[in-house]
């Protein structure tokens, strides 16, 4: 089952095939640290942890950054507005972000913070000026030159001049208005770092292009964050990257869509901001993660009680489920024997989960995803709980452990689960795959092969080829594994 995905860049929905698979290199924009955490931001990061876990799902190996931008001109700002160092700004918030995205158990291989690499960005730059594509103003201040860049606006649709105003305050010492700033030159009373064009500081958009390149290489799978960020940010990025690095930067641009509360953008201008701390305490990690993918990630979301409440009554289900095939399958003796009357529902569970994996391969598409989550919910009360077979208790859990491993709900419970009972039908469709895939390899299909070993590994089953034996067993189970 192939994996789809929206582009951002030309609009349209592509296979998903990365540089080098297995593995994904996936950067997302984090947090300029100036103020708490809000509910939007989860909303960006939320989804794309569930991206990534299906990612992890279907085999890939995911490398995740996301920055912390820790110096910037709000966080500046803030700092003088409040009396204190800009430093004591950026810690305060970082570590309100880590703590939260901690408990929303987003999970993040590296956490890059700018300040740690002033020298890489100013090397970045150097290479930039080096190449022709920025240039060096009277004041110090390092500018990139848009019209250098012949694919500028594409990403955002911005294709025309008249559209690529960066809002920065100083346009006359530009070689054009739409010229954006990679390093500032200091003001009196800022923070600043020595550079070969004097005391300054970082531009807000070279940050992310060279500690994405820094963890990840020249070439990018992955790269996302609010669809807020598409211009003038992400068209910045691009712009600079791939006239330092060359064409074809970053292969798939995903962006998630706003938030709405009462229909309202959440802005500050409109006071309706919710910090995500008070979100949890009202709601709960596990609410809010549901909340989160139960919707398209490019879709609007609203913050309202009705969506939050169905999300929490969603994951009380699950939960009540994980905790009742625990009980029965660790507790009773169940038959192998499938009866006639248990088959159609056998097949049912079997059905919804194969509709759970289209949707989500389907551009990772939430909303039709969590439908059939409702629907297994449902089928195991209505015929799973009175069920006598092992075989359909064990393909309940393992389908709600693969639903678990997106949606990170029931992961205490599910943990603590003990392996399925073997089947013999599971077993006989193992040994045939295995058999298939040993037929692949000794006619060289090595793609083909390494695909079914992946495959069954995702799904718990170990291959060990032994010369032209291949053995296999099952895994243990331990929660979502990469989490």
């Amino acid at each position: 089952m192939q994996i789809t995905v929206t582009n951002t860049l030309g609009r349209r929905k592509e296979i998903f095939r990365p540089w080098s698979p297995p593995t994904v290199g996936m950067y997302i924009c984090g947090p300029t640290v100036y103020d708490y955490v809000h509910i939007g931001h989860a909303r960006t990061f939320v989804a794309f942890d569930g991206i990534k876990r299906y990612l992890w799902l279907r085999g890939f190996s995911v490398m995740h950054v996301q920055n912390i931008t820790d110096i910037d001109d709000k966080i500046i700002k803030r700092a003088s507005e409040l009396g204190v160092d800009w430093k004591q700004i950026s810690e305060t918030y970082s570590r309100d972000y880590l703590e939260l995205l901690e408990r929303l158990r987003v999970r993040v291989d590296v956490h890059p913070r700018v300040t740690d690499h002033i020298g890489d960005i100013i090397k970045f730059v150097q290479g930039l000026i080096d190449k022709g594509y920025a240039y060096v103003a009277p004041s110090g201040s390092v500018y990139f030159d848009v019209d250098r860049y012949p694919d500028y606006g594409h990403l955002s649709g911005n294709t025309s001049k008249s559209m690529w105003d960066q809002g920065e305050e100083i346009t006359s010492e530009k070689r054009h208005p739409y010229d954006f700033a990679l390093w500032k030159a200091a003001k009196p009373g800022e923070p600043w770092w020595e550079s070969p064009w004097g005391r300054g500081r970082p531009g807000w958009h070279i940050e992310c292009s060279v500690m994405s390149t820094r963890y990840l290489g020249p070439k990018i799978d992955i790269h996302g964050g609010g669809s807020d960020l598409i211009f003038p940010h992400h068209e910045n990025e691009r712009a600079q990257s791939e006239g330092l690095l060359g064409d074809k930067w970053v292969k798939y641009w995903l962006h998630t869509g706003m938030l709405t509360i009462r229909g309202e953008k959440m802005s500050k201008s409109l006071g309706n901001i919710i910090s995500l701390r008070d979100a949890l305490k009202e709601w709960g990690p596990e609410t809010i993660r549901m909340w989160v993918l139960s919707a398209h990630y490019r879709s609007v979301l609203e913050y309202s009680e009705q969506s939050l409440s169905q999300a929490r009554r969603l994951v009380e289900r699950l939960r009540d489920i994980a905790a009742d095939l625990a009980r029965r399958l660790s507790k009773e003796t169940y038959s192998h024997y499938v009866k006639e009357s248990e088959l159609a529902t056998l097949f049912r569970v079997r059905e919804l989960s194969r509709n759970w994996h289209e949707a989500m391969s389907d551009d990772f598409n939430m909303g039709q995803a969590v439908s059939y989550v409702w629907e297994f919910t449902n089928t195991y009360y209505k015929e799973v709980t009175s069920s006598e077979s092992a075989a359909v208790l064990a393909l309940s859990q393992r389908v709600l452990t693969e639903f678990n491993r997106v949606y990170a709900v029931a992961d205490d419970l599910l943990e603590a689960s003990p392996v399925a009972p073997e089947t013999g039908v599971e077993d006989s469709l193992v040994d045939l795959l295995v058999e298939v895939r040993s037929q692949l390899r000794r006619s060289k299909m090595y793609d083909l092969a390494d695909y079914i070993r992946l495959r069954l590994s995702s799904l718990g089953f170990l291959l060990m080829d032994k010369g032209d034996i291949t053995e296999w067993k099952r895994a243990v189970r331990q929660g979502s594994g990469n989490a």
